[in-house]
C-alpha cells in the first residue's frame, strides 16, 4: 500500500498579520497532485489540521474542499486532531464520514479508533491516536501510576490496543517524541516544545510505521519508520532554510517499508534579504526573485534610511519585518544580556519577574497559586509549552 503522510496544516494561520489561506490552498493542491501522480491509496493527516480550536468559516471551508477533493479521488483519509484542534469538532459526523472513507477518531474514552485496510500482502490496521495528555488518559486507567509523565500515559493508552504484531500496524499520532536524550529539531513557530511532554519512541515499538505530527521540520525519530512529516508551509523565519515536503510511504510485506520526501514549493516563499537599502532595491536584484514572497529585510546601512519601510514595501509588498544590522545594533546587543536571559524563562517565571519589577515585591503564596493555575490553563491550548 502506498499512502501520503502530511501534518501540521494549521489551516487559517495568520503570520505577522498576513492570512495564509491562499498559500495553504496552493500547497494542498500540490498534495492532491502528489497523491494522484504517485497513485496513492490513502492520505494520512497527523494533526493540527486547523490553527485554532475554533477555526474561521474560511478555514473550515478550505478543509472541507480539501477533504472532499481527496475523497472524490478515491483516497482513504485517516486523520487525527492535534493540540491546535478541537477533538470534539474534528470528531463531528465521524461515523457518517467513515462510510465515505474519511476517518476521524471519536473522542478519546480509553480506546483508540482503528481502521482496517488491506492490500495484496494482507490486512493493515491504522490506529488513530489524537493528541493526548496524561490528564486525558489517567481517568481510564485508575490502576496505572500516571503522573505528569507523557511516556507512561501513552504506554497506558496503547496497552489495550491488542496489536497483532504478526500483521502490519500504522500509528497516526500528534505528540512530541524523543529517542532517549535525542530530541527533534524544532523551529520558532512551534513555540517551546519539550520538557515533561516528551514521549519516548520506544512506546511505539509495536508499530511498523508511526506517522507523526507536532514538529514542523520533516525528520526521523529513533528509527526511519517513526517520522515527522513536517508542515506544508514555512510559518516562521527560523524555517527559511528548511524545504517542505510530503512523505510518500510504501508499505510492502511485513518489514518492507520505504519512503520518499516529495518537495512542495510554495506559492509565496518566506525568506530573508540582507544588505544596504539601495542594493536590495536594485532592479537586477528585484528581477531575480519573486517580489510577492514574504520577506524579512535586514538593512546594513549605518544610518537609518528615510522612508525605509515605505520604499521596501513598494518593492516587496509582503514584507513582514524590517531590522537593522549595523555597528549600533551590534553594540546594543552586546551590552544587553538581560534580553537573552529572559529567553530562558518559562511563562510563569516571566510573569513573576514582571510582577516583581512593577511592584517591588514578590508574589505571595496565594498569588503564586492563582497565577500558576492561570498560566497552566492558558498554556494547555498552546503547543507544548513546558512549565
Amino acid at each position: 500500500m502506498r499512502f501520503v503522510h502530511i501534518a501540521d496544516l494549521h489551516i487559517g494561520k495568520i503570520v505577522s498579520g498576513y492570512s495564509l489561506l491562499d498559500d495553504q490552498r496552493f500547497a494542498l493542491e500540490r498534495v492532491l497532485s502528489i497523491c494522484k501522480e504517485r497513485n496513492a491509496s490513502a492520505l494520512v493527516l497527523a494533526g493540527d489540521i486547523y490553527d485554532k480550536t475554533v477555526p474561521s468559516a474560511e478555514a473550515v471551508s478550505l478543509v472541507d474542499w480539501f477533504i472532499t477533493e481527496a475523497s472524490n479521488e478515491g483516497l482513504t483519509i485517516l486523520a487525527v486532531p492535534g493540540n491546535h484542534d478541537s477533538a470534539e469538532r474534528i470528531a463531528y459526523a465521524s461515523e457518517l464520514l467513515a462510510s465515505h472513507g474519511v476517518h476521524f477518531p471519536a473522542i478519546y474514552e480509553g480506546e483508540l479508533s482503528r481502521v482496517r485496510l488491506a492490500d495484496e500482502h494482507g490486512p493493515i490496521t491504522f490506529w488513530l491516536m489524537p493528541f493526548l495528555k496524561p490528564a486525558h488518559v489517567r481517568p481510564h486507567f485508575p490502576d496505572e501510576e500516571i503522573g505528569q509523565d507523557y511516556t507512561s500515559a501513552i504506554r497506558a493508552a496503547l496497552s489495550n490496543c491488542q496489536i497483532n504484531t504478526s500483521q502490519r500496524n500504522v500509528l497516526v499520532a500528534h505528540q512530541f517524541v524523543t529517542a532517549g536524550s535525542a530530541t527533534p529539531e524544532v523551529t520558532d513557530s512551534e513555540l517551546s516544545l519539550g520538557g515533561i511532554d516528551n514521549v519516548d519512541v520506544s512506546a511505539f515499538d509495536a508499530f511498523d510505521y508511526v506517522a507523526l505530527g507536532h514538529v514542523h521540520r520533516p525528520q526521523r525519530i529513533g528509527r526511519d519508520e517513526v517520522r515527522y512529516a513536517g508542515s506544508l508551509l514555512k510559518y516562521s523565519f527560523s524555517e527559511i532554510n528548511y524545504p517542505k515536503s510530503a512523505c510518500v510511504v510504501d508499505l510492502g510485506a511485513k518489514g518492507d517499508i520505504t519512503y520518499e520526501l516529495v518537495p512542495i514549493s510554495p506559492m509565496r516563499d518566506m525568506r530573508e534579504i540582507k544588505g544596504p537599502l539601495e542594493a536590495i532595491l536594485a532592479p537586477e536584484v528585484l528581477e531575480q526573485s519573486n517580489k510577492q514572497d514574504f520577506v524579512h529585510v535586514i538593512l546594513t546601512d549605518e544610518e537609518p534610511a528615510i522612508n525605509a519601510l515605505a520604499r521596501v514595501r513598494s518593492a516587496y509588498p509582503n514584507v513582514m519585518a524590517i531590522d537593522y544590522d549595523n555597528a549600533r545594533t551590534r553594540h546594543v546587543s552586546s551590552v544587553s544580556p538581560h534580553a537573552e536571559a529572559l529567553q530562558e524563562l518559562d511563562p510563569f517565571q516571566l510573569f513573576e519577574k514582571f510582577y516583581e519589577e512593577q511592584n517591588g515585591t514578590s508574589l505571595n503564596e496565594e498569588q503564586t497559586k492563582l497565577v500558576r493555575s492561570a498560566v497552566e490553563e492558558a498554556c494547555s491550548t498552546v503547543k507544548g509549552v513546558a512549565l
